[in-house]
């Protein structure tokens, strides 16, 4: 049986729209390999390997939903991400928190620049958009 609190985050993120699910997988990419270089400065190889592989996981799900008719732009975006699950590959076969370090910052840039974005349009519409913040440990 389902927790509430797992109906809750499965229904946010059904009910988010496009540009919210952005942030979200953003956000979890950035706490999953958070997760897994301290795994990796502990020594913990499987917590290391289980958290790199879920931020493949989020950067295979972002390569996935690049919209292509955008253009050159989406090119650009779907290139960044492949590169980035690459280096993720890389830094979990290696356990190279270096590499992993790499795809950290990558990943905060986009997810500052995604909310200055959203700040900028005024993109407001649907459940949760009132709460994008910017944390320390997103």
């Amino acid at each position: 049986m389902k927790s509430p609190l797992d109906v809750y985050k499965k229904n946010q993120i059904q009910t988010a729209p496009p540009e919210r699910l952005v942030l979200m997988l953003y956000d979890g990419a950035i706490k999953f390999i958070t997760k897994a270089i301290e795994a990796i400065e502990t020594k913990n190889i499987e917590a290391a390997n289980n958290n790199l592989l879920r931020a493949q996981d989020i950067m295979s799900a972002l390569m996935a939903g690049v919209n292509f008719e955008a253009g050159k732009v989406a090119e650009g975006f779907y290139a960044l991400y492949d590169y980035m699950y690459r280096r993720l590959i890389h830094a979990n076969i290696r356990k190279d928190k270096e590499a992993a370090g790499e795809v950290l910052n990558m990943i905060r840039e986009l997810r500052d620049s995604w909310v200055e974005m959203l700040k900028a349009n005024k993109v407001s519409k649907g459940p949760g958009f009132g709460e994008v913040t910017i944390t320390a440990d997103a």
